[in-house]
């Protein structure tokens, strides 16, 4: 398989769903501005967001796709379908009892979540409205997780990438013409959530047919490898959770903030998921089957190679666009957002937040490449450890910003900031101590060169951004023009830096990585 072209065509579809995700959040910024409502709504549909990425994409996936690479190498093809059948009837059964517990529990789970909305009966009544609207979402999107599983284990991999687009097209479809026919508008967003997880789904399974892998799902609490998954899920579920457990702090810590906090700080995580998902979530995907078949097979220099070409891949790309980020903080947020509901000082509070993010980008996306090394040798004990020594890390430093910082939202984003910087140190520390990963050569050339390209691209556009006019004075069609003469400017300035410099594309191509 060629780890190049399948990255390409994974970011690509990933790329055209963030720019839509782009869209759907103007939208809804100009539709619904930044304040009570939409606080409440970001509260209420992150925990079934949250629930989706601990139980599906998070440690059903970090499970799952080891033991199905398992089955797909060493065994076949109808032990396989097998597997898929039991695995199917389990999470199908456990999902349901979640919802309906979701459901049930909405009160409860808000408060928890959100506080400080408790001081506010019709904001609490709405976030439990609004949860339990949206939490049959961790039903329907879990199990499009595990048919996008399969799929990327069968190198399917721009299916699943695409599926994300269905719902962005749902949110702005609902957005812009059921909200206005709504007596309480908000709720169409809920609606959309619902119409979107369905698509996803439906979407896929045709392309699962396809594989010959379409089964009808069995309940089978004896298999063995249905066990092994289940196992495994434990301390997958607690690692993931710590993170996501994290993520709730933080929510609860903003619910207690002015108004327009938890917007603020969702509008700048909106940006900062653009190049998570175009190029974290992207090579997490590709890399964990890969990474799983090498540990399999017992590869061990093939295993070293891939992570070496994943590590030097996500520094050549994250590190300007850190940079980048944190320098067109202003611009990048005044042209997507600004206008109708959503008001300048919005726009400079969503800054701030977008600051303080940056910060910790490369962080983030190192985070995506390097638990997978441990998933892939199914060691996800590891990961566990270092996860709650970053939640009380990132707790600690979170409050001590909240009473320092004359921005206290922006302080939270900046202290989950550091805390992923923690961790993936720490991450790659562990897999260097114990052998389970040894660099090519020629690291610090490499690094060298990649300095050298992100000061140029820096320079160029701080003597930009200082010569052009105010973007605060632009009308919107203007600062679309200018970013995107800033965004040009920057990245070829970047590359052709690299170029200069004796990068090639060759050398991330597979040749480089099998050579």
């Amino acid at each position: 398989m060629n780890l190049l072209k399948a990255l390409a065509a994974v970011s690509s579809m990933t790329l055209v769903s963030r720019i839509l995700g782009f869209v759907r959040d103007t939208i809804i910024a100009h539709v619904f501005g930044a304040g009570a409502a939409t606080d409440v709504f970001f509260t209420a549909f992150k925990l079934p967001n949250m629930l989706r990425r601990i139980f599906a994409e998070g440690a059903f996936s970090q499970a799952f796709v080891p033991t199905l690479a398992e089955y797909k190498t060493r065994k076949g093809e109808q032990e396989t379908k097998e597997f898929v059948a039991k695995i199917a009837g389990v999470l199908t059964l456990v999902l349901v009892l979640i919802t309906l517990l979701g459901v049930l529990a909405a009160p409860a789970i808000i408060y928890f979540s959100a506080a400080g909305f408790a001081k506010n009966p019709d904001k609490f009544n709405l976030a439990v409205e609004l949860l339990r609207y949206m939490f049959p979402y961790i039903l329907l999107i879990s199990l499009s997780s595990l048919v996008g599983s399969i799929l990327n284990t069968y190198n399917r991999f721009s299916v699943p990438a695409f599926v994300p687009t269905l719902l962005n097209i749902s949110f702005i479809a609902c957005a812009l013409w059921l909200a206005p026919l709504m007596d309480r508008p908000i709720f169409a967003l809920a609606i959309a959530v619902l119409i979107g997880g369905v698509a996803q789904l439906c979407y896929q399974l045709p392309h699962l047919a396809k594989l010959g892998m379409l089964m009808w799902p069995k309940l089978d609490l004896k298999d063995e490898g249905v066990w092994r998954v289940i196992k495994q899920m434990g301390p997958a579920i607690f690692g993931v959770s710590v993170a996501q457990i994290s993520l709730i702090i933080n929510s609860n810590l903003a619910s207690f903030l002015a108004s327009g906090s938890v917007s603020w700080i969702y509008y700048a995580d909106r940006l900062m998921e653009f190049p998570t998902g175009v190029l974290g979530v992207a090579l997490g995907t590709i890399l964990l089957p890969s990474l799983a078949r090498s540990h399999a097979s017992g590869d061990q220099v093939s295993y070293d190679r891939l992570l070496d070409w994943g590590l030097r891949l996500c520094i050549m790309l994250c590190l300007p666009a850190t940079v980048a980020l944190a320098i067109l903080a202003e611009p990048l947020v005044l042209t997507l957002f600004q206008g109708g509901k959503f008001s300048m000082h919005d726009a400079l509070m969503t800054q701030q937040a977008l600051v303080g993010y940056s910060v910790g980008l490369i962080g983030l996306i190192l985070i995506k490449i390097l638990a997978p090394a441990f998933y892939a040798r199914q060691e996800i004990k590891t990961v566990v450890r270092i996860g709650i020594i970053t939640l009380f890390v990132t707790l600690a430093i979170n409050l001590i910003f909240l009473y320092t910082l004359p921005f206290k939202h922006a302080g939270l984003t900046l202290g989950m900031s550091l805390g992923a910087c923690l961790n993936a140190g720490l991450l790659y520390r562990t897999l260097r101590l114990r052998g389970y990963y040894t660099p090519q050569a020629a690291w610090k050339g490499f690094m060298l060169r990649i300095l050298c390209g992100v000061i140029a691209m820096s320079a160029l556009l701080l003597v930009l951004l200082h010569f052009m006019p105010a973007f605060a004075e632009m009308s919107k069609l203007v600062r679309v023009g200018w970013l995107s003469i800033l965004v040009v400017a920057g990245a070829g300035t970047y590359f052709a830096s690299l170029f200069a410099l004796g990068f090639r594309p060759k050398d991330f191509s597979r040749k480089a990585i099998t050579d």
